[in-house]
């Protein structure tokens, strides 16, 4: 199915098991360690592998000495640039080529992977390769090397820059003008599951049992890397301990573990440790963003800039969109956004949760509530006095928007009413109250996806397609869909995920993951239904399925009678000209109540509430998990989360999760998630949208705005820790 136009009434219309919120289907074996991971994977005579890294941010290997790892206890090989093979050569999301020369990109950088008989020999033998470097200056941080901006050309992603109207003008004649600059750090995903990869040849074919959220894809980049072909390569990977953006593409450990399996004709196996994923793997670009504002004495928007700088690799064309919301969110006739890629010699920057969106939202967002406050405006009311007819600079219809009901339905239950708009007014003790919101957008991606459906002759379907599951409940709803469009209990549904001899899949990433694969299914089900009800001699139109049976009319027959040896279906589902012809995204408000310590500048998260829609919720549990989790990372982001980086070597300091903070239990006391009824006919024959990433667009902003509403202190560089606010608390009489 390819969608070209609105997908009509369906099956799911019908009140059943989709849209529950039913237990986790993989729920038993997560809790009982019957979930194995890449690294949990038993091989029999299997090596293990240790990165050793770059100590310098550039330059170039002047020798490298291992006869002493290659003598020590246990070792079989030590992989350099001398013993390597030739690889191919791409951007990071083409090829990932290790160890192919002396010269050195950045700090952390694969230098040498010594493999051993156990991860301890490894581990210690690693740390015997003597390496000496001529060290060349390097470009680190990114606010020091803005006279090197250029304008990225990423391919197919979204263009760098917008123009409608004429915003210099219109910015300079508007009545109020708001020019403020805001700034997020580097982040790093800090997932639970570090990348890990086992990996083993059978002739000429690679097996790698590896921590990766999109395996098609991922299939193509170790083909390209490696030079073998694609058909060569099966990638198996049915859980993931977390990925958030880290493991969307091919990583080192999938590349050394093949190099070095191939060379020895032994299972390898890899685990990074947590130290090195910060800078062997991929990480969020720090943030640069200029917002200006300009309304009428009304508050209607005239003119909206935003102008964003990130930083990634010379070789690199990704950049962070943090502008790509602001295209949409609001009306304004005269628009302007603008991104601009700082080339810098750190490891490479590449999707985090929502890129774009999520530090986009930080900005704007806050921006907003500057607008309001100088226009006496409630900043809900700002909102939708911008609320745009039509998307703002494609001038195509919006599938479905309505965030002017999240943000209603939010104000009631968060008692927006109650606010004093005045800075520095509620006290509680010791602290300082105070109240913010801010919007939630996220686009609703579609990618091609297949699936197939096998029902066997005593009753149970299975479900198998290379889509991944990083925790969010891929299992649960795709059972869901089988056991809906089939009239089957859930228990009837085996879902079987995460390796690429099944059909291809676009993997979790991208608030995609669900629609894509779900709609596969839905089609597979589709084209079986319509089998079993040709076999019962029945019109697949009127056929009804229900506890296992097919009906029509008076007519009823068994599944299991009609399916012989079995009987199965395929589907696919890819994108067409709907998301052309509409403006496809997922809406919602934050609230959030934040104490402001008055002495100390503490901060501390008192409630948040989310509403949100979203099309059809495919699982009201899951669904509410993955908004609270995004949620919860907005914390983060507003109040914990940021890499240091030393500007001398490019080297990030606070390089494990002892120094990078992440909220935590005693962060989060009371929050929740709403999800209002919705269901939009131009995503998807599931008429859903995405949800995984909305949950952290805009959350952080909310924060930020309640504390400028707790305190008076308005903190425009993340995060928000107590020493910028120390000096702009309120003096006390």
């Amino acid at each position: 199915m390819e969608m070209n136009s609105p997908v009509g009434p369906n099956v799911l219309d019908t009140p059943g098991v989709v849209g529950k919120p039913i237990d986790r289907v993989d729920g038993l074996l997560k809790v009982t360690g019957g979930a194995r991971y890449a690294y949990e994977v038993q091989q029999n005579n299997v090596l293990y592998g240790f990165v050793v890294e770059a100590s310098i941010g550039k330059g170039r290997i002047k020798s490298i000495e291992t006869r002493a790892a290659e003598k020590a206890p246990g070792v079989a090989l030590v992989l350099t640039h001398r013993n390597a093979p030739a690889q191919g050569t791409g951007n990071h999301r083409e090829a990932h080529p290790v160890l192919t020369g002396p010269e050195v990109t950045g700090y952390g950088q694969p230098v040498a992977f010594v493999v051993a008989n156990s991860f301890e020999e490894a581990r210690a033998a690693a740390y015997l390769v003597n390496v000496k470097y001529d060290r060349s200056n390097g470009k680190y941080a990114l606010r020091a090397n803005l006279n090197e901006a250029r304008v990225p050309k990423p391919g197919d992603a979204p263009a760098a820059d917008s123009a409608v109207g004429d915003f210099a003008s219109a910015f300079a004649g508007a009545p109020v003008q708001l020019d403020v600059t805001y700034t997020t750090p580097l982040q790093s995903h800090a997932m639970m599951e570090p990348h890990a990869t086992l990996a083993m040849w059978d002739g000429d074919k690679l097996i790698l049992h590896t921590a990766n959220q999109m395996l098609n894809q991922g299939q193509q980049v170790i083909a390209t890397t490696l030079k073998i072909p694609v058909e060569n390569i099966r990638l198996i990977s049915p859980f993931i301990g977390g990925g958030f953006g880290g493991k969307l593409w091919v990583n080192a450990d999938a590349i050394l573990a093949a190099i070095a399996a191939r060379q020895l004709q032994r299972p390898v196996k890899i685990a990074l440790t947590r130290q090195q994923i910060f800078h062997v793997t991929t990480h969020r670009s720090d943030t640069i963003q200029r917002l200006r504002l300009g309304t009428d004495s009304e508050g209607r928007i005239l003119a909206i800039g935003h102008d964003v700088f990130s930083g990634n690799l010379p070789s690199e064309q990704t950049y962070e969109g943090a502008a790509l919301q602001t295209r949409t969110l609001y009306a304004g006739p005269n628009r302007l956004t603008r991104h601009r890629q700082v080339p810098l010699d750190i490891p490479v920057a590449s999707s985090m949760r929502a890129p774009g969106e999520s530090v986009g939202l930080m900005a704007l967002e806050c921006a907003m509530d500057e607008l309001a406050e100088k226009l006496n405006l409630d900043p809900i009311e700002l909102r939708v006095r911008n609320e745009p007819s039509e998307d703002p600079e494609k001038h195509i219809p919006y599938s479905s928007r309505h965030l002017i009901p999240c943000m209603q339905e939010g104000a009631r239950r968060f008692g927006w009413d109650k606010r004093n708009p005045k800075p520095g007014q509620v006290r509680d003790g010791r602290w300082l109250v105070g109240i913010g919101m801010a919007a939630a957008t996220r686009g609703n991606p579609l990618l091609l996806s297949k699936a197939n459906v096998r029902l066997d002759p005593g009753g149970t379907c299975t479900v198998r397609m290379a889509m991944t599951d990083i925790g969010t409940g891929t299992y649960t709803i795709l059972a869901q869909i089988a056991a809906e469009m089939l009239g089957l209990p859930t228990e009837r549904v085996k879902v079987e995920l995460g390796d690429t001899i099944f059909p291809q899949a676009a993997g979790s990433g991208g608030s995609w993951g669900a629609g894509s694969s779900g709609s596969a299914l839905f089609e597979a089900c589709n084209a079986l239904r319509e089998k079993l009800a040709r076999t019962a001699g029945m019109d697949p139109a009127t056929a009804r399925f229900a506890n296992g049976d097919i009906a029509s009319g008076d007519q009823s027959r068994k599944l299991t009678d009609l399916v012989g040896l079995g009987m199965d279906a395929d589907g696919e589902i890819r994108p067409g000209r709907n998301n052309k012809d509409f403006s496809q995204q997922s809406y919602g408000t934050h609230f959030a109540e934040v104490g402001v310590d008055k002495d100390t500048g503490e901060v501390r998260v008192r409630r948040m509430l989310g509403v949100f829609t979203a099309g059809r919720v495919l699982n009201a549990k899951t669904a509410r998990s993955q908004a609270i989790g995004g949620m919860v990372f907005g914390v983060g982001a507003a109040l914990h989360e940021e890499m240091t980086l030393d500007p001398r070597f490019g080297y990030f300091v606070n390089h494990d999760l002892a120094e990078y903070h992440v909220p935590v239990h005693a962060d989060i006391p009371d929050i929740d998630a709403v999800f209002l009824a919705e269901l939009d006919d131009q995503s998807n024959p599931l008429k859903s949208k995405g949800i995984g990433e909305l949950g952290i667009c805009g959350a952080g902003a909310s924060i930020a705005n309640a504390i400028y509403n707790a305190c008076g202190a308005r903190i425009r560089d993340y995060p928000i820790t107590l020493d910028k606010l120390l000096s702009r608390l309120p003096v006390r009489a």
